[in-house]
């Protein structure tokens, strides 16, 4: 209960925040039940001299977040209301390239909750530039492991027809037991 006491508590703005980061390569390797290695993403990396992490910190630019959404071809969204989307979620994950001293944004996901059983997994995005490496993949796989380690046993996301196989190919299915879903929007 630790990790997401420390996840939702506001912070002093006098005190450093520590950023819960996680290695990708050891996080993909232990989803996967392999020993940490980082040859097999090494491998089509663009960069040998970066390194990729997952974040669970909340102080996101919401600037760059919109640049990432952009470089995919999503449509803008209110900053403000993208913010308070980020303060609101159960889980936020962010993933990173940092060369040297310079991080960049390649990757996100959040995912609502009631905190007990359900969760929703939203706004899953991997910059072009690093598509087709596993990234999504182990983005997936670790929201996916935290939400688990939290006990939420029913996970859901809406998924444009265009990537459906993608998550079916992680597990997901298309309306179990043929219940459909049901939306109200406004006029």
């Amino acid at each position: 209960m630790g990790f997401w006491k420390s996840l939702f508590s506001g912070s002093d703005s006098s005190s450093p925040q520590k950023i819960a980061e996680t290695d990708i390569y050891n996080a993909e390797s232990q989803a996967e039940g392999k020993p940490a290695t980082r040859t097999d993403l090494m491998r089509d990396r663009p960069n040998i001299n970066s390194r990729i992490f997952f974040s669970t910190e909340r102080d996101i630019d919401l600037y760059e977040l919109e640049e990432l959404c952009d470089a995919v071809g999503w449509s803008r969204r209110p900053l403000r209301k993208v913010k308070k989307a980020i303060q609101h979620s159960f889980l936020v994950i962010s993933m990173w390239e940092q060369r040297g001293t310079q991080r960049r944004l390649i990757g996100f996901s959040r995912a609502t909750s009631d905190h007990a059983f359900n969760a929703t997994i939203w706004d899953v995005v991997v910059h072009p530039d690093f598509q087709g490496k596993g990234l999504g993949k182990a983005l997936m796989r670790h929201i996916i492991k935290k939400l688990r380690s939290e006990d939420i046993s029913n996970i859901t996301l809406f998924a444009d027809p265009q990537v459906v196989e993608f998550y079916r190919n992680l597990g997901f299915i298309s309306d179990p037991e043929g219940i459909k879903g049901m939306f109200w929007y406004p006029d």
